[in-house]
């Protein structure tokens, strides 16, 4: 699928997604510094991937680990900082949350910060339990 609005493309192509440019953006990020490029190559294999562009540069990215009846696991969203401000990461989450294979599950996404954007979409603050490898 793939949403346009003014010079902005979002695209669940993989075929169009970056890998340097992913790997780029997420290692700036709390959640996958420590994260190879080899571990986010495999990630996107196994997720629904969602890229944004500007002019045909990706400027953006999300994934969401889904089995597309029950749950969908949102996660690595993540807009390049000089692009921010501009409503792209709102409209990309209307874009996941609203998704075919995404928009009957259970979505479920942990974040330390950008907890109003997230409400803004029905997600709540919660406890969960985690365990990590």
């Amino acid at each position: 699928m793939e949403w346009v609005k003014d010079e902005y493309l979002i695209s669940d192509n993989k075929e169009l997604l970056n890998i340097d440019v992913i790997h780029e953006l997420l290692s700036k990020t709390y959640w996958a510094n420590d994260r190879s490029k080899e571990k986010t190559k495999k990630s996107l294999k196994r997720s629904t991937c969602f890229g944004v562009y500007c002019r045909g540069n990706q400027i953006g990215f999300a994934r969401a680990v889904t089995d597309g009846v029950i749950f969908s696991w949102i996660c690595d969203v993540i807009i390049r900082e000089e692009f921010r401000g501009r409503g792209l990461g709102k409209w990309l989450m209307e874009c996941i949350i609203g998704h075919p294979e995404i928009k009957n599950t259970r979505q479920l996404l942990a974040t330390k910060d950008a907890h109003d954007l997230y409400k803004k979409y029905g997600f709540k603050i919660m406890e969960v339990m985690s365990k990590k490898p």
